[in-house]
């Protein structure tokens, strides 16, 4: 375990293309799992900007009971080490844990406010949004919380599926190591989601006027 466990996701990259597959994660998992410090930094590193992603995508930029998108990522990059010990590799992915460990810290914030995560209330971002008037943001605002409780109505896999492929970023064949399917069923629910939505969006036609 890290000497000192105070780090902050916004220390690790977010973006550059990095991909969390079984071979580069592997691995960074079996180093990490000895102690090495600079392996287990290499690993909080490869998870971070995942586990970012995944929680800003499911929680939105709004705060929960005083913990935010960022700090239900740093919890969630905590757990995934303190689980590191107990870990076994059976041929599976790493992916798969992170996941369900990122899915629970998400609904362990909803539910310290009692909230139904099906059912997401958007908030005002705290600084205006570049290049918009007020009448501009309320519309967007509006829409994407419109757009929000579509998504929710579809069933738990297709929104997980749509939450990593889209809002995260994942490949199909990480979609489906992190969901513990194939990567054809990965791109048939989605493929199916994206139908659904837009079926609700065509009878809901003011959504996107």
């Amino acid at each position: 375990m890290p000497s000192d466990p105070g780090f902050t996701p916004r220390e690790f990259p977010r973006g550059g293309g990095q991909r969390l597959t079984k071979e580069e994660l592997d691995p960074a998992v079996r180093q990490a799992a000895t102690g090495d410090p600079a392996a287990i930094d290499r690993l909080i590193a490869l998870i971070t900007p995942v586990a970012v992603r995944y929680c800003r995508a499911r929680l939105g930029g709004r705060d929960l009971s005083y913990l935010s998108a960022d700090d239900v990522a740093q919890e969630v990059c905590l757990a995934v080490l303190n689980a590191l010990p107990q870990y076994e590799d059976r041929g599976g992915s790493f992916l798969y844990l992170v996941h369900a460990i990122a899915s629970n810290k998400v609904a362990d914030a909803y539910r310290l406010v009692s909230r139904d995560r099906s059912e997401p209330v958007p908030e005002l971002p705290e600084r205006p949004l570049p290049d918009q008037g007020p009448e501009q943001r309320v519309l967007t605002l509006d829409l994407g919380a419109r757009l929000t409780k579509l998504v929710a109505t579809l069933p738990p896999l297709q929104q997980e599926i749509l939450t990593l492929r889209i809002a995260v970023g994942l490949t199909a064949g990480e979609t489906a190591e992190a969901l513990g399917i194939s990567p054809g069923n990965v791109r048939v629910t989605q493929h199916r989601a994206l139908t659904k939505l837009r079926a609700l969006i065509t009878r809901d036609g003011d959504l996107v006027q």
